[in-house]
């Protein structure tokens, strides 16, 4: 199989710009060329952003330049499923920790960074979309969001851990790829993010370790869905990217020698990017793949 159109350079130059932001902050490095528009049929029906959350997002991150969109709909997505979720706190109330509304803040917090978006409630409301959104751009940008240099730091004083700032913005890389990123595929990456820096361990499927086909099927089946354990077996399940089909986030990418020496499988997350368990003495990691030694791309689902 050749080389997908999704190997393909950006057009827009803003996005190649954020894209690459994005990945120096979760620790990818330079990324490889991102894809252009998605194309193909979606692996699950609903979206991970409900109608109108990316456009939300977008206008709200536009009140602080240099602030990714896609961080505001990562970190919506991790809260409250963008507001859908009907845990405790999300649409009133709180939850145990004290948190509100769909972006969920903290009272205090809250209240020092307030802000009434276009539309939104008055006086602003953690409760209503529109000032939660604009508060956490509000938020993000005091912390430094704004400058490459101070992103990654920004989303870890929004929750103090590791692997909600990894999953936050490798699932921001997807979106700024794909704003369209469905439910399934968010789990998987998320799923992935959350297990960057455990270590290769052949024939592991975690928690402990991975290998590269325990960490695919490990994250896919958070999705519902059954992989067979090893890399060959997996490309020859597909379904296939066909050539001429954009590689869109969460599609398994392969290496190998052929269609039939596959010995390398990772999770594609955009511009380049991968999440991949690469080889003994190394962890999971989100680095650019190897497009030499490229073999195909599956789409499970």
């Amino acid at each position: 199989m050749g080389k997908l159109v999704g190997l393909c350079a950006l057009v827009v130059a803003v996005l190649v710009l954020g894209v690459a932001t994005l990945a120096a902050a979760v620790g990818g490095g330079t990324p490889a060329p991102a894809g252009g528009p998605v194309t193909g049929p979606r692996s699950a029906p609903e979206p991970a952003l409900p109608a109108g959350w990316a456009a939300l997002d977008q206008a709200a991150a536009a009140t602080c330049p240099g602030l990714p969109w896609s961080v505001l709909a990562a970190i919506g997505t991790v809260e409250s499923d963008s507001g859908r979720s009907t845990a405790p706190g999300v649409a009133s109330g709180a939850n145990p920790a004290g948190a509100e509304g769909p972006m969920q803040f903290e009272p205090a917090t809250f209240a020092a960074y307030a802000t009434v978006g276009p539309g939104g409630a008055t006086p602003a409301s953690p409760y209503d979309a529109v000032d939660a959104v604009y508060t956490a751009a509000a938020l993000l940008c005091a912390d430094g969001a704004g400058s490459a240099g101070g992103l990654r730091a920004a989303v870890f004083a929004y929750n103090h851990a590791d692997v909600y700032v990894d999953t936050v913005l490798t699932l921001s890389l997807a979106f700024a790829v794909d704003p369209a990123v469905d439910g399934a595929v968010a789990a998987v990456l998320a799923f992935a993010a959350g297990a960057l820096g455990a270590p290769y361990l052949w024939g592991g499927d975690g928690p402990g370790g991975f290998d590269c086909s325990g960490l695919s099927r490990a994250a896919y089946a958070t999705a519902g869905v059954v992989l067979p354990r090893v890399a060959q077996g997996q490309f020859d399940a597909g379904p296939p990217v066909l050539d001429g089909t954009t590689v869109r986030p969460g599609d398994l990418v392969y290496f190998g020698s052929g269609p039939t020496g596959v010995d390398h499988v990772g999770i594609y997350v955009g511009s380049g990017l991968m999440v991949d368990a690469p080889h003994s003495g190394a962890v999971v990691r989100l680095e650019p793949a190897d497009w030499a030694g490229f073999v195909g791309a599956t789409r499970p689902g």
